[in-house]
């Protein structure tokens, strides 16, 4: 039986390197009965048997698309709950992948830059840089966070997406971003 009763409302998460992301898209998705599409880059990187090259970043985004589509058709599908609100959290976009891009490599793959217009979200949380670093093999940034922070400010108001950043330590980002879920829906 096809979900046909409920939109899907889709929140992306948003923001640089160990910012709570994750964490924050798990929380939402239990706070809604939801579901939350994890992060393509971590498995990929994880599973790399060598350091990740430019070209590299293409494949993380489209395996990052095709988490998300997938998604999408299982909850269509009502195989997993989006919850009465029809809430799918993205623990990540493609603009997170092209901001990457272009502080590692000065550059971001035209496919990349042209799907972002492809896929839009009804929301961007960017989650601020308020947390302490938690360090992590996969990390690269702690000491450019406060730059990366703007350029993510900067990337979603030139594309002129809906924005709001999530602040706070622990369940006082969550309830943050619960309340800002709460004025979308």
């Amino acid at each position: 039986m096809k979900n046909s009763s409920v939109a899907i409302i889709k929140i992306a998460l948003v923001g640089p390197e160990s910012t709570g992301k994750s964490d924050l898209a798990a929380a939402l998705a239990l706070h809604y009965n939801s579901t939350w599409v994890k992060e393509y880059a971590r498995e990929y990187l994880n599973n790399l048997k060598r350091d990740y090259e430019y070209a590299d970043l293409v494949k993380i985004a489209k395996g990052q698309i095709e988490l998300e589509e997938k998604a999408i058709l299982i909850a269509n599908e009502n195989i997993a709950p989006l919850g009465a609100r029809g809430l799918l959290f993205c623990d990540t976009n493609l603009t997170v992948i092209k901001i990457w891009s272009e502080f590692k490599f000065g550059k971001c793959d035209e496919w990349i830059t042209k799907e972002i217009k492809n896929r839009p979200y009804d929301i961007h949380l960017l989650t601020d840089i308020d947390l302490p670093w938690q360090d992590d093999p996969l990390r690269e940034n702690p000491n450019n966070r406060k730059e990366l922070f703007e350029l993510y400010v900067s990337e979603l108001k030139q594309q002129e997406v809906p924005l709001e950043i999530v602040s706070g330590l622990g369940d006082e980002r969550v309830k943050n971003a619960i309340a800002i879920i709460e004025k979308l829906i």
